[in-house]
């Protein structure tokens, strides 16, 4: 019995040290992966040449074009520790995987704006282990290469509004036919809201859907202290008979 107890014991001792190995050849050659992968992306496209193309629209604005509660909507509701982290924000990943184990289900990613910006001008959106570690590398060049103001400018200039418009201008026209300036804190915070799923989202497809998601906006403002609860219960109460 003695004998038997010591070779289940050296069995499973084995075993450790073998799935231990096995776990980290497998995050060696993930690495591998991701860095290669990283680096034929910016072989393909330098970050100096697609900031060169974001900035080459037409309708391109600078941030300081862009109303301050449009800055502070998109901060709350995508990444609001955006000044305060190096790219890649470990609490907010930390906090997604507690709402998924919770939810049961793959709720949220945790993702920043400066990954955002990685993945929409370097990568596929395909959900890949090579491609997470690639956007490790960029975000780390990106966040070297510019500032946190200019990341988000490109940032605001290059997302997905639904209906057709690329940058914040566009959709500031398209929606509501005004220039970025003239927007008012419903329709920024409405803005806001729709890059998340802008097909779903598009006001003029949607636009129950689209309040939904700008009440979540502005509860995320809330939480974040950009304002306070009746400040967001007067920027609902604004919105336009067309989008009742």
């Amino acid at each position: 019995m003695r004998k038997l107890m010591c070779k289940l014991m050296h069995w499973v001792k084995t075993c450790a040290v073998m799935a231990v190995l096995f776990a980290v050849l497998t995050a060696v050659l993930l690495t591998a992966g991701g860095y290669q992968t990283y680096q034929r992306a910016l072989s393909e496209r330098p970050i100096a040449a697609v900031i060169r193309d974001i900035q080459a629209q037409a309708s391109y604005i600078s941030l300081s074009q862009v109303p301050q509660i449009y800055k502070n909507a998109v901060l709350a509701v995508e990444d609001p520790r955006f000044y305060q982290h190096k790219g890649i924000d470990l609490l907010a990943i930390a906090e997604a995987v507690v709402r998924d184990i919770r939810e049961r289900r793959l709720a949220a990613g945790g993702s920043t704006i400066t990954q955002q910006l990685c993945k929409n001008q370097f990568f596929t959106q395909k959900k890949l282990f090579t491609r997470k570690i690639a956007e490790v590398f960029m975000v780390r060049e990106i966040e070297q290469h510019c500032t946190k103001d200019e990341i988000l400018e490109l940032y605001i200039n290059s997302i997905y509004y639904g209906n057709g418009y690329y940058t914040l201008a566009d959709a500031g026209a398209g929606y509501f036919g005004k220039a970025v300036a003239e927007l008012n804190a419903w329709e920024c915070t409405l803005l806001a809201g729709l890059p998340n799923a802008p097909s779903a989202y598009a006001p003029t497809k949607n636009p129950e859907l689209a309040r939904k998601r700008q009440a979540q906006v502005l509860d995320a403002m809330v939480k974040h202290k950009f304002l306070t609860a009746q400040q967001a219960k007067e920027i609902l109460q604004q919105c336009p008979e067309k989008f009742l």
